[in-house]
């Protein structure tokens, strides 16, 4: 039996540069890994693969990504055992936070090991692009520009640690539907990435608050208005700076220190209520 953590990430930026002939979009997102995650166990069994959550709206079939994950690597290794895996979620579902991609690649990078098939960290990042385009990010974690269609990383100085307030309205979103929605004439700002990468390379938080910047904003900010309002309250409480993660709904907001942090979630809490799942957060320099 072997346990993994699968870590959750925010998007600092997030470009949408154009749609490509595969019906998937050219990306260009500096990501980063914090250290709220999901516990996903593996157990070995006989033959097939079975998938459980301790979340009841999880789908446990074919069609979850851990599940995909296991069978995919099961197939292109030509593996006879099969696998329980055990999903204790932690990272709020349909949140912009990349859960499901973080399962997948804890599953693959469990299963490595489990199984001895001695893969490479290149080879388990192949595989997860086929499955998903933030799986690769999953495996890796830290700080990374991530272009293509999400999936060719490029290692980027780590944020200094800096906390995260996490705030996911009642609301789920399809990240395809958002994709499929996005119209580049809705956007105001796009990205300043080379910007964003200078402050990284300086070491600057308030350069990399002041930078950050999501252009699925204009889909999904329109469709719930709350999302701006998070936003707008997280800054009220002095967050250096706040955005939309990923696809949405989930709004973070970045600052220097603990105090600050708890303060700002407990006033989220106060204005927001039961209707919004608040987690305080840390970057994370990588994955374990």
């Amino acid at each position: 039996m072997l346990k993994v953590r699968a870590y959750a990430k925010i998007n600092l930026t997030l470009d949408v540069l154009h749609k490509r002939s595969d019906g998937y979009h050219e990306v260009a997102m500096v990501m980063q890994a914090i250290d709220l995650f999901d516990t996903v166990q593996l157990q070995k069994q006989n033959g097939d693969i079975t998938l459980e959550a301790n979340i009841p709206a999880l789908a446990c079939d074919g069609s979850n990504l851990a599940y995909k994950a296991a069978a995919l690597l099961k197939d292109r290794c030509d593996i006879n055992e099969g696998v329980h895996i055990s999903l204790q979620k932690n990272i709020p579902l349909a949140a912009g936070l990349a859960g499901g991609s973080a399962n997948a690649a804890a599953v693959l990078k469990g299963l490595n090991s489990l199984w001895q098939l001695g893969l490479t960290q290149s080879e388990l990042e192949e595989l997860g692009a086929l499955l998903g385009s933030d799986i690769p990010f999953c495996l890796r974690g830290g700080t990374m520009l991530s272009t293509g269609r999400g999936e060719i990383l490029t290692p980027l100085p780590q944020l200094p640690v800096c906390y995260v307030v996490l705030a996911k309205p009642d609301i789920c979103v399809s990240t395809a539907k958002v994709y499929g929605a996005y119209s580049g004439a809705r956007v105001i700002k796009h990205p300043d990435t080379q910007g964003m990468l200078r402050s990284l390379e300086r070491q600057d938080i308030q350069g990399v608050a002041d930078r950050l910047c999501n252009v699925l904003e204009s889909v999904t900010v329109f469709d719930y208005p709350v999302i701006d309002e998070i936003k707008q309250a997280m800054r009220r409480c002095g967050v250096m700076n706040s955005l939309m993660s990923g696809s949405g709904p989930t709004v973070f907001g970045l600052t220097a220190d603990a105090e600050r942090a708890t303060y700002v979630a407990s006033e989220l809490a106060k204005q927001f209520g039961d209707k919004t799942n608040i987690i305080v957060a840390k970057t994370l320099a990588g994955v374990e």
